[in-house]
């Protein structure tokens, strides 16, 4: 992978933590933030999706590449999940 593939790809990470953080202010304490990560999720599919298929295409990621980066865009829903859950714990304590 070329440095400057591997720099995009760096700054869509923090783009993807921006937003993770950004989403979890959204938190509700009465457990129903189901809505939050389908925001998520979306944003991701909308956002990031294509510019990954279209790193794909033109050769600048291979596939285990593109699939890595996805899966850690989707580790970072499974992370949303697990930091809304705990939000919902300590705040019906």
């Amino acid at each position: 992978m070329e440095e400057n593939v591997r720099q995009e790809l760096d700054t869509l990470k923090q783009m993807l933590n921006n937003w993770k953080r950004g989403f979890l202010s959204w938190a509700s304490p009465d457990g129903d933030n189901d809505y939050v990560l389908l925001e998520f999720t979306e944003e991701i599919q909308e956002q990031v999706y294509p510019l990954v298929t279209r790193l794909r295409e033109t050769e600048h990621l291979t596939n285990s590449e593109a699939q890595e980066f996805m899966d850690y865009c989707h580790s970072q829903v499974e992370d949303l999940r697990d930091q809304l859950r705990q939000v919902e714990t300590d705040q019906s304590e």
